[in-house]
């Protein structure tokens, strides 16, 4: 698929996420939604199920589940089922700690449904400091019960200050579980925001990590990392933003945003309460203005073809500037090592 056809726009997104529920047992630290609580009014079964039943008529390959947790919605399980009889593939992102033995044989009914779980640390301490007690044993024990079953499982970790140097060895214990790994990036959403300056990783972790992932063609990534990418892994994924082309993002109320880390009131592109999916998809404004979207300023850098920019939303949320440019793009890395080594 070209960035040119991507950037017009489809008639549909390929995929879509959908945060189900902002419940969460857990109340991690670098959370994007700051899930703890439900929301006030989200959508009941027969909503989403009506939800399901629109992804299905306008073409969407397959949806990506998040929260909060979204096996603490009791219906669930029925919404997968809708999902998995209208051919939709769909993975779900889960902390692990309410997967048991029964639930794993119902969801390996079906060859439509991929797991992963949350894992942010090959060491016990690193991952507990930032998921909390108890949540590595919970995950180890919700992969091994996946390993073992037809889904195809990965773990996913949020790249921290705290586990950067750890990533290998996840790497190492993700073969040892017969899992793969995925690695996404920390970006300033939710908790995330209030926890940005002790998690973020230094330019230095952010280059490290790039080299190490050259030679990982079977580490993904989504395209969380395309402004960190080296050349060698662009033939890998999208070089450019999904948001509002190839992808978007419904909260637990039905409201309709570019992409999980924009989900704020200006980002809004419009209400599944108040329109039907396709209208949204078509005519908002917001999502008009992320597909004409170009950042300027980047386009002289000599890595502007690798990543266009960036990712808008981490501009946004430390610029305040959706057009300003990743400020952790890999040649902004490059420059602010050359500029703390040249002032020491």
């Amino acid at each position: 698929m070209s960035n040119r056809f991507v950037e017009a726009g489809l008639r549909a997104p390929v995929n879509l996420t959908w945060e189900v529920t902002l419940a969460c047992n857990l109340r991690c630290e670098h959370c994007l939604s700051s899930s703890g609580e439900p929301a006030e009014g989200e959508l009941s079964t027969a909503e989403a199920l009506s939800l399901v039943d629109q992804m299905h008529k306008v073409g969407v390959f397959q949806i990506n589940f998040g929260g909060g947790e979204p096996f603490m919605r009791t219906d669930f399980e029925e919404i997968l089922d809708a999902c998995h009889a209208r051919g939709i593939m769909t993975c779900i992102s889960t902390n692990g700690t309410l997967i048991d033995a029964g639930l794993v044989e119902r969801l390996s009914r079906t060859r439509l449904v991929a797991i992963q779980v949350s894992l942010d640390g090959a060491e016990k301490a690193t991952c507990e400091a930032i998921r909390g007690a108890g949540t590595y044993d919970d995950a180890l024990r919700a992969l091994r019960l996946l390993a073992a079953s037809p889904i195809p499982t990965s773990i996913n970790t949020v790249l921290t200050a705290q586990n950067t140097t750890e990533v290998p060895a996840l790497y190492d214990l993700a073969e040892r579980l017969g899992v793969t790994l995925r690695v996404s990036r920390f970006r300033p959403s939710g908790r995330g925001s209030d926890n940005w300056e002790a998690l973020r990783p230094s330019p230095q972790q952010l280059l490290d990590f790039s080299n190490w992932l050259e030679s990982r063609g079977d580490v993904r990534t989504g395209d969380s990392f395309f402004s960190l990418t080296a050349q060698e892994r662009q033939g890998l994924g999208l070089n450019l933003c999904g948001a509002a082309k190839l992808t978007c993002c419904v909260g637990p109320t039905g409201n309709v945003y570019p992409c999980a880390f924009m989900q704020l009131d200006q980002f809004k592109a419009g209400s599944l309460r108040e329109r039907d999916f396709q209208a949204i998809w078509d005519d908002s404004e917001i999502f008009a203005s992320l597909r004409g979207l170009r950042i300027h300023s980047c386009e002289d850098c000599r890595r502007f073809d690798q990543c266009h920019g960036g990712c808008p939303a981490v501009a946004y949320h430390l610029k305040n500037d959706i057009e300003g440019g990743d400020p952790e793009c890999l040649e902004r890395c490059v420059t602010s090592i050359a500029e703390k080594a040249a002032a020491a």
